[in-house]
């Protein structure tokens, strides 16, 4: 049985994890820490989570170290509720997991890897299931920058299976709080979860260190990576490993004069040391320095799709650089294997369809409620008709319904879109009242699309959350939905102290034999015994017949 980590060893892990490492580093805070420090927005809540969660959350644990210690190690700790099982092991007294990722083995769907952010290690929990979801069992990465040997903070976890190469990939970035080193690392395993690279011998996707000058370039930073694989054997490039995240150039106070989206892209990760993978590198949108840190060169989340016949497409959102306005939802696409992009990025959202929310602060702070929510988009792919399918928040409606899922749907590979559509609906076919938010969407391999949305139509307060998935069989055409959330939660009591942080997004992979929703859950948060508001990683049982 695994053992249950005792909460001063707990803290102590997050501290170490989030606190500045050994290595010497330029006095004053780096130019990333400058930004979030003074803007709203721009470098994602992950990142602004991890920077915050060290003084926030050991305070809170500290002064319980004494009564709550037990023995070393890691419990596994499934609780089940109906069809709902939760994935991830506890720490003892419990801290927060969120933002998930999943995929599947495809040459046997029930086996399955998830991944989330770790509070306790400061990296990711890596969760795996070998019976379609029933039962899980995690172990962590805890990334390490090799330029100094030192451990950094991770979390932003993307996952993907290469059927080609049998194996699990896993994508996290690595950053300290007091220094400018930034990197998109990428792991391996080829025994579907159970052991993983170790962290020295992580292959980096992105680095702002030279590794052979010996240099930072202090003025980027990498943030947002989500992977792909081409898993069609008969695709010009497959077994290729894409990997798009947002290149943050910042200015020596914190200013984003540009953070246009980029891809990095590999066709061996070797098993032995993945540090030895050689990366090519493509900027999907342009660079723009000295811009106001709008326009095309300010891009954020990045979700990568490859279709049957190689071709990669790229969802995202435009996003200010230096706040969290997201005023148009775009599309890239390549057909050459990542080495070019389309000259102009593809507009989705059409006039009158589709509105942003803005506070007042622009930050995505969504009331009444701490958190923030941001508009983060969902591409999926039908391999049977060739159909995308484009999921986002949508405010068009909010004096009315507040924030609502839309969809829309493109049948000639992303260059035209159909008109904006509501997902989340009640029973006459209207949207849902109260916020719905973080949805994320997937297909099966005979393009059945499914989509999972957090959602508080249930609360008349408008707090409370649940989570919804909807179902088409019918090529995205129609929907039908329902909650598959067997308990709500409060997001205030979910976050250490504050509740100000749940994720960016969820997770949802799904096959033929089993369906994979996974999302950020605080049913069980114990901070009125703990003190520490917390979170777990969620499943609902969907196995197909």
């Amino acid at each position: 049985m695994r053992r249950t980590i005792p909460t001063a060893a707990a803290l102590a892990l997050v501290a170490g994890a989030l606190v500045a490492p050994a290595a010497a580093h330029a006095a004053g805070d780096p130019r990333w820490v400058s930004h979030i420090k003074q803007y709203s927005g721009g470098i994602s809540n992950g990142v602004r989570a991890m920077y915050a969660a060290a003084g926030a959350g050991a305070a809170a644990a500290n002064s319980r170290a004494a009564t709550q210690a037990k023995a070393n190690g890691f419990v596994a700790a499934p609780k089940s509720n109906s069809g709902n099982v939760q994935m991830n092991d506890d720490s003892n007294p419990p801290l927060p997991q969120n933002e998930t990722a999943v995929a599947y083995n495809v040459n046997h769907p029930l086996i399955a890897v998830a991944a989330a952010n770790d509070y306790v290690s400061g990296g990711v929990v890596v969760m795996r299931t070998t019976d379609g979801g029933r039962h899980w069992a995690s172990t962590r990465i805890t990334p390490q920058f090799r330029g100094t040997g030192d451990f950094c903070n991770g979390g932003d976890p993307g996952v993907a299976y290469s059927r080609r190469d049998g194996a699990f990939y896993l994508s996290q970035l690595c950053f300290f709080r007091s220094q400018a080193f930034s990197e998109v690392q990428v792991y391996k395993s080829v025994d579907n979860g159970q052991t993983w690279t170790p962290g020295r011998q992580a292959a980096r996707a992105a680095s702002n260190y030279d590794y052979t000058a010996g240099t930072v370039d202090e003025s980027i930073f990498n943030d947002k990576e989500l992977i792909a694989v081409d898993n069609t054997p008969t695709s010009p490039h497959y077994g290729r490993v894409y990997v798009t995240y947002t290149k943050f150039h910042l200015q020596p106070d914190g200013f984003s004069d540009y953070c246009p989206l980029q891809l990095s892209y590999t066709d061996t990760v070797p098993t032995e040391n993945p540090a030895l993978t050689t990366w090519a590198h493509t900027a999907i949108q342009p660079d723009n320095p000295g811009g106001d840190g709008t326009g095309l060169s300010a891009n954020q989340f990045s979700v990568p799709v490859v279709e049957k016949s190689g071709a990669l497409d790229v969802g995202f959102v435009s996003e200010e650089c230096n706040d969290s306005y997201d005023p148009h939802l775009l599309f890239q696409k390549s057909t050459d294997g990542g080495a070019t992009f389309l000259p102009q990025p593809v507009q989705i959202d059409k006039p009158g369809q589709y509105a942003d929310f803005l506070d007042d602060a622009r930050d995505d702070t969504l009331p009444p409620t701490s958190f923030r929510a941001p508009n983060t988009v969902s591409l999926a792919y039908s391999p049977r008709t060739g159909t995308l399918l484009y999921v986002y928040q949508n405010n068009i409606n909010r004096p009315v319904s507040a924030a609502d899922i839309s969809y829309q749907t493109s049948a000639d590979g992303g260059l035209h879109w159909s008109d904006s559509a509501f997902l989340s609906t009640n029973n006459n076919g209207a949207p849902a009242r109260n916020d719905q938010f973080l949805p994320w969407a997937a297909s099966d391999e005979n393009g059945r699309f499914y989509a999972i949305w957090f959602d508080r139509r249930q609360d008349p307060a408008n707090i409370r959350i649940n989570t919804w998935q909807a179902v088409s069989g019918n090529n995205a055409a129609s929907f039908t939905s329902a909650k598959i959330s067997t308990k709500d939660w409060d997001p205030n009591l979910g976050f250490l102290s504050s509740g100000a942080f749940i994720g960016d997004y969820n997770g949802l992979a799904a096959s033929t034999k089993a369906v994979y929703p996974v999302w950020t859950d605080g049913r069980d948060s114990a901070i009125a015994q703990t003190g520490i508001g917390e979170t777990d990683i969620f499943t609902n049982i969907e196995i197909n017949p």
